[in-house]
Parts: C-alpha cells; sequence; structure tokens
C-alpha cells in the first residue's frame, strides 16, 4: 500500500470528500475511473496486482492511494475494506472493475482457467460487497457494477462464453442487489462498456498490430463508428454515483456506441 498524502486534486464541489474503492484500478477502466474521482476531489483506493501499476495510476493525484491485492484471495474482501476505512476514513462507492477474460471455447477450457475467470468476475465482486455492505449502510453507498454489453441480451459470445456468462451474472446480481439492499440506503447500479481502447500491452510488434486490426473491425461494425475510451465509461461511472442520479437504481447502462443493438 502506498503511503497516504494529503490534498486533493481539486476544490471539492459541495460537502466532504467521498471515500471511493476501485478494483482493477492499476489500468484502462479502473485507472480512469480512479483519476476521475480524484479530480472531483474523493479520495480514491485503488486495488490491482502490481505496486507498479498502482504508483502509475496515482501519479499526479495526491488523492489516489494503492494497495496492492489478489482480489480472489480469501483475506482480500475483508483486507481491502479495513485498508479502505483506515486510508479513506469512510466507504461511500464500490467498483466492482476488476476482470479476468481468456478466449477458450467450451472444449479447450480447463479447470484452472474456469476456476480463474469466475472467481474474478463474479465471485470476488459478490464477496468484496457482502464485506463491505456496513461501511456502505452507513454512508447510504453506491456499488457500481462493470459488466460488458457483449453480454447483453440474447446475444452469444463463442470463444469467450464464461466471460460472457460471468459478466451476464453480475448484471443479474446488480438487479437483485438493487432491490435487496435498498432498505440499507445502498443503490446498486452498472454499466456495461462496448470494446474500450485501453492500449495494446507489451508484447512483439505482431500483437500490437493484431490489437489495432481488432479495434479496427471493431469500430467497422459499431454504429457510432469507433471504439470506446476508458475516460468515456469512468465518466458514466462517476456520474451513477453522484446525488443527481440517486432514482437509478438496479439500472445497466449500455456504453458501447451503439454495437450490442447490431
Amino acid at each position: 500500500m502506498t503511503t497516504r498524502t494529503e490534498g486533493t486534486d481539486s476544490e471539492v464541489r459541495s460537502g466532504a470528500p467521498r471515500g471511493i474503492v476501485v478494483t482493477g484500478g492499476g489500468t484502462g477502466i479502473g485507472r480512469a475511473t480512479a483519476r476521475a474521482f480524484a479530480a472531483r476531489g474523493d479520495l480514491v483506493l485503488v486495488v490491482g496486482r502490481t505496486q507498479a501499476s498502482l504508483d502509475a495510476t496515482a501519479e499526479g493525484h495526491p488523492c489516489i492511494q494503492g494497495l496492492v491485492a489478489d482480489i480472489t484471495e480469501p483475506d482480500a474482501p475483508d483486507r481491502i475494506v479495513e485498508t479502505a476505512l483506515d486510508v479513506l476514513g469512510r466507504v461511500d462507492v464500490l467498483v466492482n472493475n476488476a476482470a479476468a477474460m481468456g478466449y477458450r471455447p467450451l472444449a479447450g477450457l480447463d479447470r484452472a482457467e474456469a476456476e480463474r475467470q469466475l472467481h474474478t468476475n463474479l465471485l470476488a465482486p459478490v464477496l468484496l460487497t457482502q464485506a463491505a455492505l456496513e461501511p456502505l449502510a452507513e454512508r447510504s453507498g453506491t456499488v457500481v457494477n462493470i459488466g460488458s454489453s457483449g453480454a447483453l441480451g440474447l446475444r452469444s459470445w463463442p470463444d469467450n462464453g464464461l466471460y460472457g456468462a460471468a459478466k451476464a451474472g453480475l448484471d443479474f446480481l446488480t438487479r437483485t442487489w438493487a432491490v435487496e439492499l435498498a432498505p440499507r440506503g445502498i443503490r446498486v447500479v452498472g454499466i456495461a462498456p462496448g470494446v474500450t481502447d485501453i492500449g495494446a500491452g507489451p508484447g512483439p510488434d505482431g500483437a500490437n498490430l493484431a490489437y489495432t486490426d481488432f479495434l479496427e473491425g471493431i469500430a467497422a461494425r459499431t454504429p457510432s463508428g469507433r471504439v470506446g475510451h476508458p475516460e468515456e465509461m469512468a465518466w458514466w461511472i462517476v456520474q451513477l454515483t453522484l446525488p443527481e442520479a440517486s432514482y437509478a437504481n438496479g439500472t445497466v447502462v449500455p456504453v458501447d456506441g451503439g454495437l450490442s443493438l447490431t
């Protein structure tokens, strides 16, 4: 965990800074989300697997603190919540963003890969949200589950069925938890991002070229004519947690340029 630094990235618009927890905060949508909350003056705990990625997220943003943790470990939910209360002093928003993907057909799927995807994408958010219920209830907090537009409706996803099934399950939990937790003052909402350009990871030129080709192919199929950007997803996540959005509960918002409609 990084050392807490006092100060904010900008003036808090109203009231005290909120306490925000973002899993999978070392890259992509998680990084953009942490920075978007910090830009409002909120205090953010980002959870990720490597210190280097968390440091990169927090660089230039004194409101952001990092916690290295594997969310699938048995002690992770309690450790994350305890750290958040220690570092942030409160938990107003939990963003279940961490995810694991692996393109394999059913015939090529082994148990270890199945457990990795299901634990990261579905079981870990269940257990972390459960651990955070008391502090969230104290603040009439909000849970934001990050699904996928590829898992909406009656669509299929050949070779990526386990990931899609887990994300569809997370959407179902969003709707169910919204009803279960409303009496405790907790809202539960979600977004379903479409393909988002998070930048090609390190690898040979061929891998980077394949990633570019993939993005171009998706853009050509998308009504908006392009793929998404992490900052666009982060904007929706932040907006859904604001008081002005308090009547939204159990809602899963597709943010995919209309791709899921085709």
